[in-house]
């Protein structure tokens, strides 16, 4: 049963994901859900301009993360109802099926969901401000990485007060050396790793790149939290993976629409709340490995551009971007994308287990 409970939502939300995915497509591209003008970008180097395709940027929808969330919201609705209209089981018994399946407690998901749908609303107005918005905040990329961060410092700080405070965590788990203590110290950490996990938003620059990283992400987690007997944690964390799925069946090369920010933003807030939850928060790094590599490529090239002579160690980032310029297809970079996330995940898991 404990493995029904993982299995059912996942696959509840993909097949939910797929049945709305064309009536969201129609409505996308009825109300032209994409930018009206290309973003201003500071690099202009010739690399970049090969490979930055502005005619795609303003003419796909960028809302498509609405599918993943309003999927897994379908799936928790319909579990959770299902269980209170059918409390006991269809025979008069006490088992119910509908009872055993239910992940929405208060003890594992509800700051999890939470964290999930505030994120998406507020990823949700940011599209619209940069599809609908005028003047600078729409192009200019530093004003708009400026306010992004105040958001993100906003909801990390409010969701680590309450781990510390409602929930007690006050240390994280080291691989192979126990518990580290960290007191009060737990508060700017957390938002320090929410901050981190969002500035992976980059990688949702080429068609199913982001999709499919994540969906490896958060399967490892789902197998973790169930080795770690938090079946609705592992339950909720397959569920993303089934919606993430569900959009990424559309969103294969070419891709029909862009997750936008309301999608990276809940994604990236959830990812970071269960990985804390799970207390396996350092083994993010290693189960996230390309988004990780893919935000410090930017950080050094941005670092030895400004420091060192203007000079780029990549040339172009992120770092998939870079691959491009070498003169990889667009396909291949996302497919070798994959194949990494999926070790990535794997290695993850297995640390989880032998630490």
């Amino acid at each position: 049963m404990d493995i029904l409970k993982i299995i059912v939502p996942t696959v509840l939300t993909f097949s939910i994901g797929i049945f709305i995915t064309p009536f969201f497509t129609r409505y996308f591209y009825k109300y032209k859900m994409w930018k009206k003008s290309a973003r201003i970008h500071s690099d202009t180097s010739e690399a970049f301009g090969a490979i930055h395709n502005t005619d795609h940027e303003v003419s796909t929808p960028r809302v498509g993360g609405v599918i993943i969330w309003v999927s897994v919201l379908f799936t928790v609705l319909t579990i959770f109802l299902l269980s209170k209209i059918f409390p006991a089981g269809f025979f008069g018994g006490e088992f119910s099926i509908f009872q055993q399946l239910n992940f929405f407690s208060r003890s594992q998901t509800v700051v999890p969901l939470g964290a999930f749908f505030l994120a998406a609303i507020i990823g949700l107005l940011d599209d619209f401000l940069q599809i609908f918005g005028q003047g600078s905040y729409a192009r200019d990329p530093l004003i708009y990485r400026k306010v992004k961060i105040v958001f993100i410092t906003l909801i990390g700080l409010s969701i680590a007060l309450w781990f510390y405070y409602k929930l007690d965590f006050v240390s994280v788990h080291v691989p192979f050396l126990g518990e580290w203590w960290l007191g009060m110290w737990f508060i700017p950490f957390f938002v320090m790793v929410m901050l981190a996990t969002f500035s992976t938003s980059v990688i949702d620059g080429l068609d199913g790149l982001a999709g499919g990283v994540l969906a490896s992400c958060f399967t490892a987690f789902a197998v973790i939290a169930f080795l770690g007997a938090q079946y609705d944690i592992s339950a909720l964390s397959g569920a993303i993976a089934g919606g993430i799925l569900a959009f990424l069946w559309f969103n294969v090369p070419p891709a029909r629409f862009y997750m936008g920010e309301t999608g990276m933003l809940a994604l990236c807030v959830v990812l970071a709340v269960i990985a804390f939850l799970t207390d396996s928060v350092l083994l993010l790094p290693v189960i996230a490995l390309p988004l990780v590599a893919t935000t410090l490529s930017v950080i050094i090239q941005i670092i030895s551009y400004k420091f060192f002579n203007k000079r780029r160690v990549l040339l172009v980032a992120p770092l998939h971007h870079h691959f491009q310029a070498l003169g990889w297809p667009r396909e291949k970079v996302v497919m070798r994308y994959w194949i990494v996330s999926v070790i990535c995940a794997i290695t993850g898991v297995i640390l989880y287990l032998v630490s």
